[in-house]
């Protein structure tokens, strides 16, 4: 099998984190780089741990890019999300201190460049707030014509995050999501909360990871523990001793499509609703009249993901 590339789009915490361990390991991806926007942290913080990982599991040399430290329109978020909730447990990165540096070229500069002369194929993958991506689309439009597919994580149809309607990755950046779900890209995957709280890791899936002593395998049993801990006092699930490791779930489809089960759908993003702002509309029921303009994953395969995820992280 050939490798496929992608560049990562990430505010890294904790499982931003095992997704660009799976995206660096895997032997038939090729992450090309990551770029970081401002999320979960900052973007200084966001930087930082994507960095540590890559160090972590001696992969160094794949660059990093640093991003937006705000959103595209909003003054009303430049909070990061440690300080405005508890969920911090989902953002405790104990690594190393970085040894590599972050590249001289911005993430959108990066993303324009690269997709403007790219040769091959490169999946984009955001797993964080969508401001990179559309401030790259506002400079240079026609970057729908370069990205042969996009896969997002991001949104929720019966599930929410972070307001009783919206998901985080949304609700952060309302704007950019509407500019980047309605821009026209001709393969685009959205990657639902629905879907992800399928992809669990459990304890007792921890301690095999732990067990196999490898760097990345242990990085992803501490996260997901972290992630357990943060679940249960902070959005408790029906399964109390495993948490979702959403932004993992695209990179798990990219070898495996089927793991995500999709439909195709019209999607838009509320922008001005006072209670449902950043919330993702899916029109499940056709009442739009308009054409599809994403491919939208509501349910995964739970055993599938869990094999993906440990055969990567313990075999590679």
């Amino acid at each position: 099998m050939a490798k496929r590339k992608l560049i990562l789009d990430v505010d890294t915490g904790t499982d931003d984190a095992i997704a660009i361990m799976l995206a660096a390991l895997h032997p038939h991806l090729e992450l090309v780089a990551c770029t970081t926007v401002n999320g979960n942290q900052a973007i200084q913080f966001t930087t930082d741990n994507t960095l540590r990982t890559l160090d972590h599991i001696n992969r160094g040399e794949i660059p990093v890019h640093a991003g937006l430290s705000r959103p595209i329109a909003r003054l009303d978020f430049p909070i990061p999300r440690g300080e405005r909730d508890p969920g911090v447990h989902f953002l405790e990165m104990p690594l190393a201190p970085a040894r590599s540096k972050v590249q001289d070229t911005d993430a959108v500069e990066f993303l324009i460049e690269t997709y403007r002369n790219a040769t091959d194929e490169i999946t984009l993958v955001p797993v964080g707030p969508l401001s990179n991506i559309a401030a790259a689309l506002a400079l240079f439009p026609k970057l729908v014509d370069h990205v042969p597919e996009v896969i997002i994580m991001g949104g929720g149809h019966g599930v929410a995050n972070v307001t009783p309607s919206a998901e985080f990755n949304i609700w952060a950046d309302p704007e950019a999501a509407a500019l980047v779900l309605g821009a026209g890209f001709r393969n685009l995957t959205l990657v639902l909360l629905d879907a992800t709280h399928k992809a669990v890791i459990s304890l007792e899936q921890c301690k095999t990871l732990r067990a196999s002593a490898k760097p990345a395998a242990e990085a992803a049993a501490i996260f997901t523990e972290k992630r357990i801990e943060g679940y249960r006092s902070y959005q408790r699930l029906a399964d109390q001793d495993a948490a979702p490791i959403h932004d993992a779930l695209c990179i798990a489809s990219m070898i495996e499509p089927d793991i995500i089960e999709t439909e195709n759908y019209y999607v838009a993003v509320e922008t001005t609703g006072a209670l449902t702002v950043g919330r993702t509309v899916v029109d499940t029921n056709f009442r739009s009249g308009l054409h599809p303009n994403a491919r939208v994953a509501m349910n995964a395969d739970t055993v599938r993901f869990g094999r993906f995820v440990l055969d990567t992280l313990i075999n590679n």
